[in-house]
């Protein structure tokens, strides 16, 4: 099946570039692994090296290259993800991003901490778009 007939809700309400990133990249991914959960982690890897996810969206990054470790490997396997938040990020730029999320008590966490709120955000915030 096409992925653009498959495309996730939160990628419906961004870019047409990251719709096109991941549709490529699981297009490709369904020619190599089938269909499934393996070429929906393959793309959504693909995607994380150019978009972020806020709130209930992607946006371009300010640089390229994998979110996390698992959108740095080649072939990622399931696991523990930073759920589309980019955090190789700075600190400075997951303060700013938790700030445009309302993510109270921002000012006293650490990096880690930062990545954990603006996932649950995140999370939220997609819950609600539905």
């Amino acid at each position: 099946m096409p992925a653009r007939q498959e495309l996730p809700s939160t990628l419906q309400r961004s870019p047409k570039k990251a719709q096109d990133t991941w549709s490529k990249a699981h297009d490709s991914a369904v020619k190599t692994y089938g269909e499934g959960q393996r070429a929906h982690r393959t793309a959504f890897a693909a995607l994380k090296h150019s978009f972020e996810k806020i709130g209930d969206h992607w946006e371009p990054k300010g640089r390229k290259g994998p979110s996390d470790a698992q959108a740095a490997r080649h072939t990622p396997k399931p696991g523990k993800t930073a759920e589309g938040v980019d955090a190789k990020a700075s600190k400075q730029h997951l303060y700013d991003v938790a700030k445009r999320l309302g993510v109270g008590g921002r000012s006293t966490m650490t990096k880690d901490q930062l990545v954990d709120a603006i996932k649950k955000a995140n999370r939220k915030a997609t819950a609600k778009s539905r």
